[in-house]
Order: C-alpha cells, then sequence, then structure tokens
C-alpha cells in the first residue's frame, strides 16, 4: 500500500528555481533505501505532489534551462547532481571538404558511396559532394536526379545544401531492389543546374554499373561527369524533338520542330531535307513515317506532328529512331541518325528525353539533340 512519507521525519525541501532535473542527497540524515526520497525541481511554489513507492514525486517541468541557472542556489546540507548534459566535444563535425578530397584535376567530378544490404535488400546511395563546377553554375541551385536502369522511371532527386564551386549534399537515397537484379543494374545519375526562374541547365551524367562495386560498402568514389553542352553543335547539327505519351489513349505523339547547324548540308549544296522517324520494339520495325520535305538550309524549321500507337507494356522495348535524310529520285542519302529511347537503347539526354515523357504523363517535353553517323 502506497503511504506518506512522514513530514515531521523528512520535512519536505524547497526546491529552487530551475528546470532540470537533478536527484538531491542530504548527508545528515541516515536513512535506508526504502526511506530515499527523489525531487524534481519544481518553478512553482505550490505544487501537487503524488506518492510512489514511499516517496513524493512532481511533474517534469515543461521547459529547460540552463545548468548554470539550475547549481546557482544550492541548499544548505543537500547535494545537487545533474541527471545529464551534453558534450558538444562527442558531435563536433570534421567538414565534409576534409573527410573527402577530390583527387588532383580540373573536371567536374561527383562523390558518393554505395552499399547494398542483403538483409532488406536495399541499395543505399550516399551523395556527398560535387567539385570543380562551372563557374556559370556557382550562383543556381544544384539538383541531382538518380535512377537505377534498366526498370527505374521515377527518379529520386537530392537538392545540394549551398551553392558555389563545390556544393554539398549529404542525402541518403534509398532503391528496393532484388540481390539478383542489382549486380545487373546500371545507376544513372544526373546533374542539374536550376536557376531562380526554374529553368534548368544539364551539368553532367554519370553511368555507374553497379556489377564488382559493392564488395567494399561505404567505400567513397569519386567520378567524373560526363559534360552535356547545350549550345554547342554537333559535326553534323543538332534536332529538337518533342516527346508526349498517354497511356490511356496507348498514343506516343512527337514533333520535328527543327534543326541547326547543318554545314555539312549546305556545303554539299543540298536543296531538300525531311525527317523519317520509325518505331521500333526489340528488332522490329513497327511504323516508319516521314516528315514534310522542307528547303536545304542551315536551319531548316519542320514544326511537323506524328503519332505512334504503343501499348504501356512497350514502353521498355521501343524506341525511335530519327533519320536526317536528303530526297532524291534514287535512294534518299543519310545525312545524321538519332534514337530516343529507354536504357536498352540510349544514354545521357536521349535517354533522360525518354523518361521525362513517361513521367510527365501528356506533357510535351521538347529537348535539343545531336545528330550521329549511321552505323
Amino acid at each position: 500500500m502506497l503511504h506518506e512519507c512522514p513530514t515531521s521525519a523528512h520535512p519536505r525541501p524547497t526546491a529552487p528555481a530551475s528546470c532540470c532535473p537533478f536527484c538531491q542527497a542530504h548527508h545528515s540524515l541516515q536513512t535506508g533505501p526504502s526511506d530515499m526520497i527523489f525531487f524534481f525541481p519544481d518553478t512553482v511554489q505550490k505544487r501537487r505532489w503524488r506518492p510512489i513507492l514511499g516517496c513524493f514525486v512532481a511533474s517534469p517541468p515543461p521547459h529547460r534551462c540552463s545548468l548554470g541557472t539550475c547549481l546557482k542556489t544550492p541548499r544548505p546540507g543537500w547535494s545537487w547532481y545533474p541527471v545529464g548534459s551534453v558534450l558538444t566535444g562527442l558531435y563536433s563535425m570534421t567538414p565534409l571538404s576534409e573527410v573527402a578530397a577530390p583527387p588532383l584535376g580540373m573536371a567536374t567530378r561527383l562523390c558518393l558511396s554505395v552499399e547494398y544490404r542483403h538483409s532488406s535488400e536495399q541499395l543505399v546511395v550516399s551523395l556527398l559532394r560535387l567539385s570543380n563546377l562551372l563557374p556559370r553554375f556557382h550562383s543556381n541551385m544544384t539538383l541531382v536526379e538518380l535512377r537505377l536502369l534498366p526498370d527505374d522511371r521515377r527518379p529520386r532527386q537530392a537538392k545540394a545544401r549551398g551553392t558555389g564551386p563545390d556544393p554539398e549534399f549529404n542525402d541518403c537515397l534509398i532503391f528496393q531492389v532484388s540481390a539478383v537484379c542489382v549486380l545487373r543494374s546500371t545507376l544513372s545519375v544526373c546533374v542539374l543546374s536550376v536557376e531562380k526562374d526554374g529553368k534548368r541547365h544539364a551539368v553532367g551524367r554519370v553511368l555507374f554499373p553497379l556489377e564488382g562495386e559493392l564488395g567494399q560498402a561505404g567505400r567513397v568514389l569519386w567520378r567524373d561527369l560526363d559534360p552535356e553542352e547545350e549550345t554547342q553543335c554537333s559535326e553534323l547539327g543538332d534536332v529538337q524533338i518533342s516527346l508526349s505519351y498517354s497511356s490511356s489513349l496507348q498514343r506516343l505523339s512527337l514533333v520535328v520542330l527543327g534543326a541547326r547547324g547543318l554545314q555539312l548540308l549546305t556545303d554539299a549544296g543540298l536543296k531538300s531535307v525531311c525527317v523519317q522517324v520509325s518505331l521500333q520494339i526489340h528488332t522490329q520495325m513497327v511504323k516508319t513515317k516521314r516528315s514534310c520535305v522542307v528547303k536545304g538550309e542551315q536551319d531548316p524549321i519542320f514544326n511537323y506532328r506524328m503519332t505512334f500507337k504503343l501499348r504501356p507494356q512497350h514502353l521498355d522495348d521501343a524506341c525511335l529512331r530519327f533519320e536526317l535524310q536528303h530526297p532524291n529520285d534514287n535512294r534518299s542519302a543519310l545525312l545524321g541518325v538519332l534514337v530516343l529511347g529507354p536504357f536498352m537503347y540510349a544514354r545521357g539526354l536521349q535517354l533522360q528525353h525518354w523518361m521525362d515523357m513517361i513521367n510527365k504523363a501528356q506533357e510535351p517535353v521538347r529537348m535539343w539533340h545531336r545528330l550521329g553517323r549511321a552505323i
């Protein structure tokens, strides 16, 4: 049965004006373990005390105070001992620039760490920092998008905690993937620079095959970014494409907007040009369409719209092949080639364009792409 300690034998002391929990010990009284009384300091003079196992206990105070305030008025004959305090020295953090120093060189590099947890079948990617970011991106926010190819469509995002040439992330991203599939996967990391008005610029990309890289968990890795120049034209020129997909209608829509930098076309004296687009599933050519023929100049404009029937289950198996051609009576001359599609067919901006089309349902996604030589 609970009983109150006799007030005559053990007078209830008045706690000092404090709000930190303390234990009191009286040196002049001889008490047994069952008679020991514990108190929490009370900031209010009148408080309702309740007996617990022969002791009076008050509820903890609603706010904190500094240790110096709690100890400034010790009661004669009593010793005050703090229950606990924070040792700030234990929590000092070494700057990330010292822990993960970049290798020598001026290339833009990404620092990351990968670890696979077999018990939970999770791939843990720790983004640490970037180094040697180009000067034109120093004042912008840096954004990183990660995908686990070939099956992951929706990117994970991480935003840098500052600006400048060496922005830091300190973010941990988790991918749920089986132990069988993780060895066949490739981590795609796309670094973007975002202006204040929301306009994005591609800084670079890292494709990181995971096979053979998961043996040492937590190892700090540095990878050079493959730059993605947006303004400089390729040798054969660039073509601008707009893509959109409607899963409800099972329809892939594209617009061939125009081309630029077709210097070889004008040098050869070709007077006309067109774009042929083919939908391919695996190795089978499903449908082929051709745009209108326009005048053969350095920066022609097409604005030609096409649609293809494509089921959602084929989004990971299909691709679009663009061919810039010079039509003639005998056989069209091939001037440049572009392939847009999933990881099976494309990399870099070509892969990014396809993934953005899938993620942004029924919203047109427009990008410039470099033309390559036919193989």
